[in-house]
């Protein structure tokens, strides 16, 4: 039995669920373009975050750890690569007549874990205080499983809201102001990495 069950469930579903760059361009993507238009971001998300947690857990979180810097720069790139991401979603083209490409590939949404600043803290995080070296492999099993299972839940429902709103898009000016509140989270992230 894993003794941090109810510790790794709290700390999994509060920093999966809150807003976030993963989260907040899923729903910017799922008002606009809808779920078969999300679902390359979806899917990078939940492989990439998957990914990074694997790779923190054996062995990246070492080299932060003698490299501390590298952490600094990744956060720089993260934060530029977010205000460029908030900047598309800003000015993106809403009108009805145009037809819209999502503006977040699979393979940008993939990267964006990687430099993702929320996504590298919680990783190191999870590792540090949820995987006992003593249970290695045990623990591993459970913490990854665990916070796949919840980036499937997170980045859909958060997609999923994005469509609902959409509903209440009667305007153009509804779609452009959703998208600056989209854009102006997205800098709200980034602002808060640095505080």
């Amino acid at each position: 039995m894993y003794p941090d069950l109810l510790s790794l469930v709290i700390f999994g579903f509060v920093t999966a669920m809150t807003p976030g760059p993963n989260n907040i361009t899923s729903s910017y993507s799922g008002f606009n373009f809808g779920y078969k238009k999300t679902l390359p971001l979806i899917l990078a998300v939940i492989f990439g975050w998957t990914l990074l947690l694997i790779l923190m857990n054996t062995g990246l979180i070492l080299i932060f750890k003698q490299y501390p810097y590298l952490q600094q720069i990744i956060r720089i790139l993260g934060s530029i690569f977010l205000v460029y991401l908030a900047y598309l979603i800003s000015f993106s083209n809403t009108s009805q007549g145009t037809p819209i490409k999502n503006p977040i590939s699979f393979s940008k949404a993939f990267i964006l874990q990687f430099v993702n600043p929320k996504s590298l803290v919680v990783s190191m995080t999870t590792v540090s205080i949820f995987i006992d070296p003593n249970n290695y492999f045990r623990d591993s099993v459970i913490v990854i499983s665990f916070f796949f299972l919840m980036a499937v839940i997170s980045i859909n429902s958060w997609c999923l809201m994005g469509m609902y709103l959409r509903n209440f898009a009667t305007s153009e000016k509804f779609i452009r102001n959703f998208n600056y509140i989209m854009s102006f989270l997205l800098i709200v992230c980034v602002i808060m990495f640095y505080v």
